[in-house]
């Protein structure tokens, strides 16, 4: 079976974090895509730049200005530095952006109407993803001339805009499309029953459990839509989802069930 790992921009950013990751990702056995982060470099840059970093939601809002840094950090540096990770523990990785052989394209996201009911936002270059927009063909190529796909969350129209996606939606989209299993890995334990204990993991995660805290409080900001589309990757038909460490050799995390 194909496994796709998502590996957050928390991790991404720690050198230690991320070379244990890139070890323990290289020795995983079988074909594997991974899709990366790096939204904690990118609000660093902005902030370099004096731009002020914007999310709602969890999502960035990406104007013209933050899609050009979003592509530089994500398809540029993070991309080629976990490439060259990969490739030097043996893995044979090939980085790429959506528009690289056609591998991801997205539609532009309209305004959207946030969870208040009321309010509207525009979110600018943002593009946004089905299985249906992921090129199967071409990772199968890829994944069968034992190449391991590395995909950063810089996609396109198909008619030359650059789009910025949320790199878990994207690997929601990778997975249902290949009938993959999908691994969430972040600096976190898994889906914690209190966000200030590390221990408090919750082994396994349905829809009416996860209602339950959101409403408590106990889930919110990124977390959220990490959570809304693993449950959308399964009911899509993935084979399974999980949300645990970054740190590969860890056991545990939480399971997601519908």
């Amino acid at each position: 079976m194909i496994s796709v790992y998502k590996v957050g921009g928390n991790v991404v950013d720690d050198p230690a974090a991320l070379e244990r990751f890139c070890r323990d990702f290289a020795a995983v056995e079988g074909p594997k895509v991974l899709v990366h982060g790096g939204g904690v470099r990118a609000s660093q840059v902005q902030k370099a730049l004096g731009q002020e970093p914007v999310k709602v939601e969890g999502r960035r809002v990406t104007d013209a200005q933050t899609l050009e840094v979003v592509t530089m950090v994500y398809a540029g540096w993070c991309n080629k530095d976990i490439v060259a990770r990969l490739q030097a523990e043996g893995c044979n990785a090939i980085g790429l952006a959506g528009c690289d052989g056609g591998v991801i394209t997205a539609r532009r996201r309209p305004p959207k109407t946030l969870s208040d009911g009321v309010t509207k936002v525009d979110y600018g270059f943002v593009g946004d993803v089905t299985p249906a927009s992921v090129n199967r063909d071409f990772l199968l190529q890829l994944l069968s001339a034992g190449l391991v796909p590395v995909l950063s969350a810089i996609n396109h129209d198909g008619a030359g805009q650059l789009l910025n996606t949320n790199a878990d939606t994207v690997a929601a989209a990778i997975c249902v499309a290949l009938g993959a299993k999908l691994f969430y890995c972040f600096e976190k334990n898994g889906v914690l029953c209190d966000r200030n204990d590390d221990q408090s993991v919750i082994p396994v995660l349905d829809p009416q459990a996860y209602q339950r805290l959101k409403t408590e409080g106990r889930v919110a900001d990124g977390m959220i839509p990490k959570i809304d589309n693993a449950f959308q990757a399964l009911r899509d038909g993935a084979a399974g989802v999980v949300i645990r460490s970054a740190d590969l050799s860890a056991p545990g995390g939480t399971s997601l069930t519908l």
